[in-house]
């Protein structure tokens, strides 16, 4: 209370104390008032899942190592080898990474001209950083965009299923890391239209609580602390949310900007497929950038690299969806791109088949369609 020109006269206290005090006797009788629900965290735009929504459907093999990939020298007569392979569903995340401390490698051995062989994310970031080093570079490439493993991938930054944790060495994963962060450094430069690059919203749903792979922890220079969610914060019928910036990388027009980038700066590109090593070694070029994928199992007899089978259902574009859903329980995820909407996921080790698989895609419609009418998803 104050007086005079003070906010309330003693009159109006009196009232207001009253009225107070009649309330809270009303309010012992009262059935007991339960909490205002909770915030949403922000516009959540719903994907639209039918069946006659569905533009195509999707797969890929991604190159993994359970060591994880390699980045080494190797000589091979006259031929100056660098290899650059085995991301395994890291491919474009750790490209930028990758290549920069493959290029790295070749700084010491004074070649001028040098050939790139692979024409995927990595092929293409090494073949941009050797120009940037001011080599002449060819690529050789067996498929070319849009005809590449890149292309079938979701695009979204996260250095994810690139290893078996239990099979890496402690230095290996520092190494790891340091690719993560080289990586991720050249893509926060393309962010922008021109290469199709842009920060989203990363939403992981699954028990409470969820868990978030221990790179993002691992990391906290690139992801800040994840926000831990709850029921009412989003429209899913999940028990626990959690949310992290990530760049999401709209692979059609980021592969088409690269190329054009490496043919301004002088490129060629001839496409060519390679049956056996002694094919490589005849090339002009003395030095060889490997960046071949699935390709080193047979060129280089990596038999520790093996196909995790990825398959997608694409559906039609919808340009208000800005943000990314990942599932724990039945490993969903939803990615947004120009060209649809990318309905996953799956992981089948060892398949070599580039053919979709009816029972993976009726698990993926059905576990998308069940997520996305807010029913549990299993």
């Amino acid at each position: 209370m104050m007086e005079g020109g003070n906010l309330f006269s003693r009159r109006e206290f009196v009232r207001i104390a009253g009225l107070g005090a009649l309330s809270a006797a009303a309010g012992a009788c009262a059935p007991k008032v339960t909490k205002p629900p909770v915030r949403p965290y922000r516009h959540f735009p719903m994907v639209e899942v039918s069946k006659d929504r569905i533009i195509r459907e999707a797969v890929g093999l991604r190159p993994y190592r359970p060591s994880g990939f390699v980045v080494r020298r190797e000589r091979f007569g006259a031929k100056d080898i660098i290899h650059n392979y085995g991301h395994g569903g890291g491919g474009v995340t750790l490209s930028w990474g990758t290549s920069h401390i493959a290029a790295k490698e070749a700084a010491p051995l004074g070649h001028k001209t040098c050939a790139v062989i692979g024409c995927g994310a990595v092929g293409l970031a090494t073949a941009r950083l050797m120009q940037i080093e001011g080599y002449r570079v060819t690529i050789y490439a067996k498929d070319l965009p849009p005809h590449t493993t890149s292309n079938v991938a979701a695009g979204q930054w996260s250095p994810f299923t690139v290893f078996d944790k239990e099979m890496i060495t402690p230095g290996f994963y520092q190494e790891f890391l340091r690719a993560a962060r080289l990586s991720f450094g050249y893509f926060r430069k393309m962010i922008g239209s021109r290469y199709g690059v842009r920060v989203a919203d990363n939403f992981y749903f699954g028990d409470y609580p969820v868990t978030l792979p221990d790179v993002i922890y691992d990391l906290p220079e690139i992801y800040d602390k994840p926000r831990m969610l709850v029921p009412g914060e989003y429209p899913f019928d999940e028990p626990s949310g959690a949310i992290v910036k990530t760049m999401l990388i709209d692979m059609p027009i980021y592969l088409d900007a690269l190329m054009s980038d490496f043919r301004r700066g002088g490129g060629r590109i001839i496409v060519r497929d390679f049956r056996d090593i002694m094919e490589l070694l005849s090339l002009s070029e003395p030095l060889i950038m490997n960046c071949t994928g699935l390709g080193s199992y047979f060129l280089f007899k990596d038999r520790e690299l093996e196909p995790v089978k990825g398959q997608l259902i694409v559906l039609e574009p919808q340009p208000e969806i800005d943000y990314i859903t990942l599932v724990r329980n039945g490993g969903l995820y939803m990615m947004p791109r120009s060209d649809g909407i990318m309905l996953g996921g799956s992981q089948q080790y060892g398949d070599w088949d580039l053919s979709p698989d009816p029972f993976v895609t009726e698990r993926i419609f059905t576990g998308q369609s069940r997520f996305w009418n807010g029913l549990p998803v299993a």
